[in-house]
């Protein structure tokens, strides 16, 4: 039994985790019974901990029941729906740093502290002088003394785990251009509660799959023994080097990792259709023409649907251009005679579309890992 660890986790995470056991899950040392918490293969020798380390702690965590207190994502869930409070932390603050804006990350943070008893501040990207007046370190070493907890959604990998390193209080990835963990949480619980497993599950990404959702959801399935497939031209298949670190975790698992530009091969009997944007936040308006070109083929539509199977569910992180109502939606459908971009309102509107369960879902999954990283709470 672990009594107390304390690691960084950097799930590609940068979450700082402090657990004792007999604590966190109730007064009586034997009461609840919880296995594989932290893998002690999976922390490297700096003290920190990978994605899928991440992933194991939180597929654990999120099962795990019991009749006094039990918090884990689906516990939490079923709390927030019954109406009952679960104030554990008052008198607790966190900070949120978006370089990026956001409307899931932001509102998932801020009502997951509030459904707490905690405060938070919104920092935008004029809000604070991080990486400008002030360096990333001196930022967290500051944060660090007034908060309990820091939230950074941005750019680098590098930026949130440099925050991990001097805050000295956990710190959520709320996305980086190379990770989106909190996403994986909610993306793997909202599968789990449709078809009530995991394991086996063949899941297609369609689209750039070159950065964070590309990367975390091949990470996210072969740890959990899913097919991943990344669908798409060749010129946006994920890095090679990722790839090989994920096939190694597949052939633990039971996954298997496919690239291809098949979309009839590449999307027949998924379980689980998957798109983004083409164009990440940051990047110049100057790639969008490309971006179009080249994607378009690999749009999700009701083809790709049939291909797929009755069974199968689409899911997209948000936002999604799958209509001209919006600003960037209308200038593009004017500017390159377009109805919808990665993909159709048809598909979008559709019963298979969970997107929303999806969404609802980041609120309750970013709460489940506050809870598991800010410690015991002081009121159950």
């Amino acid at each position: 039994m672990i009594k107390d660890i304390s690691v960084s986790l950097r799930w590609n995470t940068a979450i700082r985790h402090t657990y004792k056991e007999q604590e966190l899950f109730g007064k009586e040392e034997k009461m609840y019974t919880f296995d594989s918490r932290v893998r002690y293969s999976e922390i490297d020798h700096t003290g920190n901990m990978t994605l899928p380390a991440l992933i194991n702690y939180f597929q654990d965590c999120s099962t795990f029941q019991s009749e006094d207190i039990g918090l884990g994502t689906e516990v939490l869930k079923a709390k927030k729906k019954a109406g009952e409070l679960t104030e554990y932390y008052k008198g607790k603050n966190i900070a949120l740093i978006f370089e990026k804006t956001s409307t899931r990350t932001r509102c998932s943070f801020e009502v997951a502290a509030h459904d707490l008893g905690m405060g938070s501040t919104y920092l935008d990207p004029t809000g604070s002088q991080i990486g400008k007046k002030e360096s990333i370190a001196d930022t967290a070493r500051v944060l660090g003394r007034m908060y309990d907890g820091i939230e950074y959604r941005g750019f680098g990998q590098e930026i949130v785990e440099d925050l991990a390193k001097y805050a000295g209080v956990p710190v959520w990835n709320g996305l980086t251009n190379e990770y989106h963990p909190t996403q994986m949480l909610a993306d793997m619980l909202t599968i789990r509660e449709h078809f009530g497993y995991l394991k086996g599950i063949k899941l297609v990404y369609m689209g750039d799959a070159r950065y964070n959702m590309g990367n975390s959801l091949m990470v996210a399935c072969s740890k959990l023994g899913m097919h991943f497939v990344a669908c798409t031209s060749k010129k946006y298949f994920p890095n090679e080097e990722l790839v090989a670190q994920c096939k190694e975790y597949a052939a633990e698992s039971g996954a298997t990792i496919t690239l291809t530009e098949d979309v009839e091969a590449g999307t027949k009997d998924a379980d689980v259709i998957y798109t983004d944007v083409w164009v990440s936040m940051g990047e110049p308006d100057a790639v969008w023409e490309e971006r179009i070109h080249d994607l378009t083929p690999y749009k999700v539509t009701s083809a790709v649907m049939k291909n797929a199977g009755e069974k199968a569910i689409f899911l997209h992180c948000l936002p999604a251009f799958h209509d001209l109502k919006t600003k960037i939606g209308k200038e593009m459908g004017e500017r390159f005679n377009l109805t919808d971009m990665e993909v159709t309102d048809e598909v979008f509107e559709s019963p298979a579309s969970k997107v929303f369960d999806e969404a609802e879902n980041r609120m309750h999954t970013i709460k489940a890992v506050m809870v598991a990283t800010l410690g015991e709470p002081e009121n159950k």
